[in-house]
């Protein structure tokens, strides 16, 4: 679920290959994918993100349908007796054209029993170089409103790609207030590259029962914000994503096309 996405002119679903991947902390794995296919990806957004098909480790790889077609519904009701492939959306965090790559970085989740852990976790914690994965182009909906002074950015640990990638790549444009919530103080990045005047808070939930989200939507709702006319971009969890777009126009008389929002995921319900 999202609001005003801009969709890719022409989707085409990518055949690639796991090319290399790192830990930067704790709760996140940095995943390079790549191949000839990429060549084909056309770089349209600060936050754009793909739905990435892949087989889980606890599958048989070589009986995993990946799909090859933009209309891949299609192909994965008639693809037969092969078993179907786990799906997520994942914002790309770094592209490397001149090696036909792009990174993609993956919140972990209950690393601690990899067993019991999300298949996108197990996924990261396992893909090797050679592993073959499927990728469509899903867009972007960052996009700042002619006329404003500043832009709030706020997201939980599954926005963190797509935040930091917005704030790199607009590093001379609007200087930015950022609420980003992470699951410890070790995830906290010391190395980010932002637009002069920004101001980054790091929110470390360190309250392990607390619900991903409620600590920067909380964290918003207190805050003094600058004044003047300003743009918002808030994804994460579905109710801190709708939650701050609620707030802003609801209390703070923010008009609603100032504001972009992008739901990942709806805690305690499993995705596809």
């Amino acid at each position: 679920m999202a609001s005003r996405i801009q969709r890719p002119r022409q989707r085409r679903m990518l055949s690639l290959t796991v090319q290399g991947s790192e830990q930067p902390s704790p709760h996140f794995m940095t995943v390079t994918l790549g191949g000839e296919d990429v060549q084909h990806l056309e770089q349209s957004g600060f936050d754009q993100a793909g739905r990435l098909f892949f087989a889980d480790p606890d599958d048989d790889a070589a009986k995993v349908f990946l799909p090859s077609s933009e209309r891949w519904i299609l192909q994965l009701t008639l693809q037969g007796g092969k078993q179907r492939p786990r799906v997520r959306t994942y914002s790309i965090r770094r592209f490397q054209p001149e090696a036909l790559a792009f990174d993609i970085e993956i919140s972990l989740h209950e690393v601690d029993t990899a067993s019991a852990a999300a298949p996108g976790t197990r996924w990261a914690l396992a893909a090797e170089p050679g592993t073959e994965v499927a990728f469509l182009d899903e867009g972007h909906s960052y996009a700042p409103a002619p006329g404003a002074a500043w832009q709030l950015l706020v997201g939980d640990e599954s926005a963190l790609p797509a935040i930091l990638a917005i704030l790199e790549q607009s590093a001379a444009n609007l200087p930015a207030e950022v609420f980003l919530e992470v699951p410890s103080p070790e995830d906290i990045r010391s190395d980010i590259q932002a637009p002069p005047g920004s101001i980054v808070r790091w929110l470390p939930r360190t309250d392990a029962g607390r619900k991903p989200g409620a600590l920067a939507l909380d964290a918003v709702k207190q805050a003094r914000l600058p004044e003047g006319r300003f743009y918002t971009f808030t994804a994460g969890e579905s109710s801190l994503a709708t939650g701050i777009r609620r707030h802003l126009v609801g209390e703070r008389g923010v008009v609603k096309s100032d504001i972009s929002f992008r739901v990942y995921y709806s805690h305690g319900r499993a995705s596809l």
